[in-house]
């Protein structure tokens, strides 16, 4: 399966043995989209699995003790942990995106083919609720007795606008960061730190609103598996979660594009982008810089 179709001109490289450009091969070349959906798959059954499974680990040792801001950060450091693992284990097999959001994002903003955005998402949302399961597989039922890690909001102290406000805060700054790191200009080598550490960071004040889950898979994946195991589910909030988190995938990207396009930036739409090396080899002859 031929994948070389044109990416950003930043990730132009040179075949070796041959002087003719090739456009989107590097790090992504020699993957067929059933491995790139594979990836996101397991890649977002592992952030369920260990970040949403952080929190019903944390109630059921914590037994009737009080939810402190200590079991509130070690979540977070599940979840951001979990990212910079997923980022560079499987990053460079399918772009490790395991978040519709970023998916969308990168697709408005041209550096996704929107034809792959259905099967990606697709298989965010299959790896999201494989983790959900397996959480229930490992914790038992007790995991679904104390909500699964479902991300929800209290109605009667939060208002639709706070909880949609919260998601689409938190979703924003996670994606808006990744365009970040993932610039051609940024420092190499640190994509998945940074990225880790902004999910790390985020979920602290967006948490005790939402849940934090600013992500639509991690998000619905949980609920499912949650209604399926006979738990209350709120399904009636998953609306303000999703619009809330899709939205701000597609503001945070064409907002950042706003921010740094330059000349340099003109390209069409390729394969994936890889979080965690987004910047494979350089050109290697100077007529191959060409447009």
């Amino acid at each position: 399966m031929n994948h070389r179709c044109t990416v950003p001109q930043t990730f132009d490289i040179v075949e070796p043995h041959s002087k003719q450009l090739v456009r989107g091969t590097g790090m992504l070349d020699d993957t067929t989209l059933f491995q790139r959906l594979g990836a996101e798959a397991i890649g977002t059954a592992f952030l369920v699995f260990i970040g949403v499974g952080s929190v019903p680990a944390t109630l059921i040792v914590n037994g009737d003790a009080p939810f402190t801001m200590a079991d509130l950060g070690m979540i977070s450091f599940a979840f951001g942990t979990v990212v910079i693992a997923t980022v560079y284990a499987l990053g460079h097999i399918g772009g490790n995106h395991i978040n519709p959001a970023v998916t969308l994002g990168l697709a408005a903003s041209g550096k996704f083919p929107w034809r792959q955005v259905p099967s990606y998402i697709g298989a965010q949302v299959v790896g999201a609720v494989v983790g959900a399961v397996a959480i229930i597989g490992v914790l038992g039922h007790k995991a679904s007795d104390v909500g699964l890690g479902v991300a929800a909001y209290n109605e009667d102290h939060v208002s639709v606008l706070q909880a949609f406000t919260a998601e689409f805060v938190g979703t924003f700054i996670l994606v808006f960061t990744i365009f970040g790191v993932i610039h051609r200009k940024a420092v190499a080598g640190f994509a998945g730190v940074a990225i880790g550490l902004v999910v790390f960071a985020a979920i602290i004040p967006v948490a005790p609103t939402t849940g934090a889950s600013i992500n639509p898979a991690r998000t619905f994946g949980p609920m499912l598996v949650q209604q399926f195991a006979g738990g209350d589910v709120k399904w009636n909030q998953l609306p303000v979660y999703l619009a809330a988190e899709l939205l701000a995938g597609v503001v945070a990207a064409l907002l950042y594009g706003v921010l740094t396009r330059t000349p340099a930036d003109r390209h069409t739409a390729g394969i994936a982008v890889d979080l965690g090396d987004p910047d494979p080899v350089q050109v290697a002859e100077p007529q191959a810089s060409r447009v």
